[in-house]
């Protein structure tokens, strides 16, 4: 049996990715180029799956008060659900509160889990504040088309697909709320603390590399990520220029619209007027170019260095795990080196208690050597999968399942 999603891209034109190429290719090296766009393109062929956003309210709720809210509706053969069909409604704060899950139980086996897009306390008071804002129903789709691809990746992994919470998350009616993920929070200011930690604790671990697969790995990692920020920056300058560029050609039309209204010469206020109509259209034109820019380019951008970040994510954890095999293996000698000492005081009493403690401390080292080189294996078959399907998408022809998000 296979699942399959099936959404609805956002219509957008991506034309637009061959522009400016002089620019990125500057920064890029062409096999970066390369795997982006392939990446590019296989989200446009294999998107098939809807996320549409609607208006709602908490319960007596108003003004600051009020959410958005996401229908998920699903369609599968899968035996692992109760039914063929199902439909729920999900918030924002609803798919932060599957990523923690996910990532508190899978991240430390070495699974790259996909991440969601970054909260934005600015943009959704913008939306509470202002509904007919502009601005605010950008930010809505380009919410919205950030949290198809996250929960495209989720069910397209084939083990956080089997994962429980992730068939809750599709198929409950109601889930419980997820207060972890407010900003401010207790829970979210200690996972800061502990994120500042496990930063500095990489800076002072220096892991001699047996495997030279996972350094080149690593290296090729960090510098995609670091050419493809430097490639966002820009692209984020050439929209802008662009946005700039649209509000100056409209004030230049409506300048031209007026002068032509004013001038007495008939031929002349009449080529002045078609002016205006055409300065008009252009503006429309810079205007559109800037928001498919923006989603098809820009955004896709952050999204892919997200990626990059949970790719570097999976290979922290398998830092971790020989750092933890590593000290057990001097705390073991420790221990040897007390039993030694003990002998050579001839103390009997307390040589059976060092013993025991040399066999509990070998079982470790035992067990912490296995849980480096499973996590390792998997690291390299996610790594592999994550080379091969740039989106982090696997391959899966059988795949028939439809779920639609509204």
């Amino acid at each position: 049996m296979c699942f399959w999603l099936l959404l609805q891209i956002y219509p957008r034109d991506l034309t637009l990715l061959l522009c400016s190429r002089v620019i990125y290719n500057t920064v890029l090296h062409p096999s970066y180029l390369q795997r982006f766009f392939s990446f590019i393109r296989f989200l446009k062929d294999r998107y098939n799956f809807t996320l549409l956003s609607e208006n709602s309210r908490a319960p007596g709720g108003d003004g600051m008060n009020a959410y958005m809210a996401y229908k998920v509706s699903t369609q599968t053969s899968l035996t692992m659900f109760r039914s063929k069909t199902f439909t729920v409604r999900r918030r924002f704060s609803d798919f932060l509160g599957l990523f923690e899950k996910l990532l508190e139980k899978h991240s430390q086996n070495g699974y790259i889990i996909p991440p969601p897009p970054e909260k934005s306390i600015l943009g959704m008071t913008k939306v509470k504040v202002g509904k007919e804002d502009p601005s605010s129903a950008e930010f809505v789709e380009r919410r919205r088309a950030a949290l198809e691809r996250y929960l495209q990746r989720v069910v397209c992994h084939p083990s956080l697909l089997q994962d429980p919470d992730v068939r809750e998350f599709l198929e409950k009616e109601e889930l419980p709320r997820a207060v972890s993920t407010q900003a401010l929070s207790g829970a979210g200011f200690l996972k800061m603390l502990n994120k500042a930690t496990d930063a500095v604790s990489k800076m002072t671990i220096k892991m001699n590399e047996q495997d030279v697969w996972f350094d080149e790995k690593i290296q090729d990692v960090e510098n995609e990520e670091q050419h493809l920020r430097k490639l966002h920056v820009m692209v984020e300058s050439l929209v802008n220029h662009r946005k700039e560029l649209s509000g100056n050609t409209a004030v230049f039309a409506k300048s031209v619209a007026m002068l032509g209204s004013s001038e007495d010469n008939t031929a002349l206020s009449r080529a002045l007027s078609q002016l205006a109509e055409v300065e008009d259209r252009i503006e429309q034109l810079h205007q559109e170019q800037a928001s498919n820019d923006f989603f098809t380019f820009s955004e896709l951008l952050a999204d892919y260095i997200r990626l990059l970040g949970a790719v570097r994510g999976c290979f922290d954890q398998r830092m971790k795990a020989w750092q933890r095999w590593q000290d057990a293996e001097n705390m073991l000698q420790k221990k040897r080196e007390t039993e030694a000492k003990l002998l050579w005081a001839n103390k009997p009493d307390k040589l059976q208690q060092a013993k025991d403690e040399i066999a509990e401390w070998e079982a470790k080292v035992t067990q912490y050597e296995r849980d480096f080189e499973r996590i390792s294996a998997t690291v390299r078959k996610e790594v592999i999968r994550f080379d091969v399907r740039p989106d982090f998408h696997i391959n899966l022809n059988s795949v028939h399942p439809k779920i639609i998000i509204s």
